[in-house]
């Protein structure tokens, strides 16, 4: 690594193996990021599990200067090295659960033979290992007295990082960007899935508010979970937001808004996928319509403007591509920098 006091945030971006190209290792860093390779449940477009090193191959051209935080950088971001078990994990078990996707698109029990439903229990474990391996991960970097981020993979991908914050802060919010609601009951089965990433969380008694914010693909039996849920969960869906922008609202006055449902401590869970499908065309599960990008910063400025505390943060479902690679890699610099002002 380059010596911190030798580096020139504003020289051609070093290919040198760190996130953005920058000068840290584990020890010299304040914020730690942990790739997850993982998309075994992906149900519709594939590619995400690729998503971490699409990120890490197009930051070093990021330029450094941020408009909230202009020497963010110097707070030390180190990501660590993507685990070579859990891609070649993730290959085998995303091939075993198109099995399980296939039959059940065509409308089949799990149970005919060849009975799948031994191979489903087998997906279950799997993903419950990879959730222990980054809740142990996380739990030493936070001991190690550093600040954590994600990049998934698919959005079942943080729900370690969510168990080990539950140790950590007894009351906690999650912001979070999503076209989906992700408030399935183990989705076509799998426990750990993609789109149940929400449910597992709020079963996590450490969270007592999840604000989602973008929605616009969701089903009947979401609706009704968070319409029961006595408030603990509130959701801005997209077509409201837009209707309410229409009609002469401002993006501020809402943004302020959704803050004011959140507690003093929170943790951004941001899906690609709720952002308009032109800035990462190639997530797992692309949906017309969505935020802008500086329409999410803004809403995170405004969060951090209010006080409250970013206490960790996920990038999931970026799509195997430069272009979704360079948006996802922004959002994960914004979001590091954002942390960094927010814990002033």
């Amino acid at each position: 690594m380059t010596n911190f006091q030798d580096y020139d945030p504003s020289d051609i971006g070093q290919v040198n193996g760190n996130i953005f190209g920058l000068p840290f290792d584990y020890e010299s860093a304040k914020l730690i990021i942990f790739p997850v390779p993982w998309e075994v449940t992906v149900s519709y477009g594939a590619g995400t599990s690729n998503a971490p090193q699409r990120i890490l191959d197009a930051s070093p051209q990021l330029d450094l200067f941020d408009f909230d935080r202009p020497d963010g950088w110097k707070q030390g971001i180190f990501m660590v090295d993507i685990p070579q078990d859990i891609v070649d994990k993730n290959k085998y078990y995303r091939n075993q659960a198109a099995k399980i996707i296939e039959r059940l698109e065509q409308g089949q029990p799990l149970t005919i033979e060849p009975d799948l439903t031994p191979v489903l229990a087998e997906i279950n474990q799997a993903s419950e290992e990879v959730n222990q391996w980054l809740y142990q991960q996380c739990q030493q970097a936070i001991s190690d007295g550093k600040r954590v981020a994600v990049i998934g993979g698919d959005h079942s991908s943080p729900l370690g990082y969510l168990q080990a914050l539950a140790t950590n802060y007894h009351d906690y919010g999650i912001l979070h960007i999503d076209a989906h609601a992700d408030l399935r009951d183990a989705y076509e089965g799998f426990k750990f899935s993609h789109a149940s990433i929400m449910f597992n969380a709020v079963k996590i008694p450490q969270i007592s508010k999840l604000v989602q914010v973008g929605l616009r693909d969701i089903c009947h039996d979401e609706v009704e979970m968070i319409e029961q849920s006595n408030g603990r969960i509130i959701a801005f869906y997209d077509p409201k937001i837009k209707q309410r922008l229409y009609s002469g609202s401002s993006w501020i006055e809402l943004c302020r808004e959704i803050v004011s449902h959140l507690p003093e401590y929170v943790y951004i869970s941001f899906d690609v996928d709720g952002l308009d499908p032109k800035l990462c065309p190639n997530t797992g599960t692309p949906v017309p319509s969505g935020l802008e990008l500086e329409q999410t910063f803004c809403l995170f400025r405004e969060l951090v403007n209010s006080g409250k505390k970013i206490i960790g943060f996920d990038v999931c479902e970026v799509g195997d591509a430069q272009w979704d690679g360079n948006v996802g890699a922004r959002i994960v610099y914004k979001l590091a920098n954002l942390m960094d002002l927010s814990q002033e």
